[in-house]
């Protein structure tokens, strides 16, 4: 049995481009969320910085991730988002369940 795969996402955007990070979730979650094994897909802002977000997202297994990544409208969202951001994002996959 495939256990859960969870990601926090670290998004850093140009100064000033919080909005198009925004813009381009509000764009994606409607569609990412229908995916077959998404769980969850949320953005945070970080308080205090409008320019820097965490993704919070929950896979119901690797393959179903894997499927997401190599989804068109992923690879087109990858593809634009230099334009705003300031570099990669930091993906970390953490444990799916807390430590007791």
């Amino acid at each position: 049995m495939s256990q859960p795969i969870r990601l926090h996402i670290l998004i850093t955007t140009l100064p000033g481009r919080g909005q198009d990070q925004v813009d381009a979730y509000q764009r994606l979650a409607p569609i990412v969320r229908a995916e077959q094994g998404c769980l969850q897909y949320d953005l945070h802002r970080v308080v205090d910085d409008p320019d820097r977000f965490v993704l919070v997202e929950l896979w119901a297994s690797r393959d179903a991730l894997a499927a997401h990544e190599a989804t068109a409208h992923m690879v087109a969202a990858d593809a634009a988002s230099p334009a705003f951001r300031a570099g990669p994002a930091q993906v970390i996959e953490i444990e799916a369940a807390p430590v007791a």
